[in-house]
């Protein structure tokens, strides 16, 4: 599974990747989690399943959506407490929970 996380410049969210790859590490899940820059998003679509937007880009998250609609793949929002508390089990989860979904 790829999970991609996306914020301005792609700095807070990797200490995030860290916690979420430990977190995937833990379940016995091969996840490819990337932090990017939103605005490197499109050259990075290739296989991934999901996107998350870092809590202070939620102001992006119709035009993200819009953006992947066509690509089929789901964009959201990460949870502000569990970002500022830096709970990648709980991040990873949403981003779990956020492909299934999709699929259903």
């Amino acid at each position: 599974m790829k999970i991609i996380l996306a914020c301005d410049a792609g700095m807070s969210t990797s200490i995030m990747v860290t916690k979420m790859k430990k977190a995937a590490d833990e379940k016995g899940l091969d996840a490819d989690i990337q932090a990017i820059p939103l605005k490197f998003l499109d050259e990075n679509m290739e296989g991934t399943d999901v996107v998350l937007l870092g809590p202070q880009m939620k102001y992006t998250l119709s035009k993200v959506q819009t953006r992947l609609a066509d690509l089929h793949i789901p964009v959201d929002v990460i949870n502000s407490l569990d970002y500022g508390m830096m709970r990648g089990d709980k991040i990873l989860e949403q981003a779990l929970q956020l492909a299934k979904s999709s699929t259903e």
